[in-house]
């Protein structure tokens, strides 16, 4: 290979990682939210499907990437709400409420899509924009400066979060609730308040995060499009130790070696196909593996409170 055709392969193998990035991202900071304020979503990979879906489908009647983004975040509020009332009012199990939400998800995008949608469809989703001036530098600009504007507000969304959870009061509040619930009533602040908050902004993000893969990626939508990325999403939050910087190396660690796998099949290297597909979900596996035992969750992280009795 000449130097010139190594640089662009290694441009457009970087710029892929960061693309791949956002909805692993976008959902893993949401759920990150969840288990600060102490509840496990395991309904991740289900808000993120029907995020998907109704961001296509409303992009595809009414010829709106805006409004199918739009449509995406209210319907992954609304799930995480219903994750919020039946773990935190009905103070059900969580892992087992997680795992019905994620079901209810994957069966209603299936059921919609066949419904309202005449097979496979493509839509005009979103299109990259290249920032004027950063995006004409020559090799960090097409990596870094040239992608649709979600991946530029997952990646700002580190700092805010960072921001907020360790620097505000409501920041301070979320952390509490994780860990001393009881505290935190005392005080005078709603634990369930607070909890249906951080479950609403979590599927907020999560319907965002599927959104992106059908309206900003793909530009279409098929059964099981997210294909367990919800299930990754919650295992980087464990992996980046509740932290948005842990969580945004995580994220970009696993979609690298994704990126890297597709690559492999596009450039036809004489690698297995098999092993390039697994290689992200190895990659993923052995980061678990280093970090066990190196890794405190929130104190209350899965236990229902109630009012007057110590967990």
């Amino acid at each position: 290979m000449t130097e010139g055709l190594e640089q662009g392969i290694l441009i457009g193998m970087i710029a892929t990682g960061i693309r791949l990035a956002t909805p692993y991202l976008l959902a893993a900071l949401g759920e990150m939210l969840s288990q600060r304020s102490g509840v496990f979503n395991l309904g991740l990979e289900g808000i993120m499907l029907m995020g998907a879906f109704s961001g296509f489908y409303i992009t595809y009647v009414s010829q709106s990437p805006l409004l199918g983004l739009l449509a995406a975040i209210v319907t992954g509020g609304l799930m995480g709400m219903l994750m919020a009332f039946v773990s935190v009012t009905l103070q059900a199990e969580q892992g087992i409420s997680g795992i019905g939400l994620s079901m209810l998800g994957w069966g209603l995008s299936g059921l919609f899509f066949r419904l309202y949608v005449d097979g496979i469809q493509s839509i005009a989703g979103l299109k990259a924009w290249k920032i004027p001036g950063l995006g004409d530098i020559p090799i960090i600009g097409p990596m870094f400066f040239s992608h649709h504007f979600i991946v530029y507000f997952a990646f700002l969304l580190v700092p805010l979060l960072w921001f907020v959870l360790f620097r505000t009061t409501w920041g301070l509040s979320v952390r509490a609730v994780g860990m001393t619930p009881q505290a935190v009533d005392t005080m005078g602040v709603s634990v369930s308040g607070l909890r249906y908050q951080c479950l609403i902004l979590g599927g907020m993000l999560a319907g965002l995060a599927g959104a992106t893969l059908t309206v900003a990626n793909t530009h279409m939508f098929a059964d099981n499009i997210t294909a367990g990325r919800g299930f990754i999403a919650i295992a980087l939050v464990y992996f980046g130790r509740w932290s948005p910087w842990g969580i945004l190396a995580g994220s970009l660690l696993f979609s690298m070696a994704d990126s890297f796998q597709l690559w492999v099949q596009v450039l036809g290297i004489n690698f297995p196909y098999e092993m390039a597909v697994m290689l992200p979900y190895i990659v993923t596996i052995i980061a678990l593996m280093i970090s066990f035992g190196r890794v405190w969750p929130p104190a209350a992280l899965g236990k229902p409170y109630e009012r007057g009795v110590r967990g």
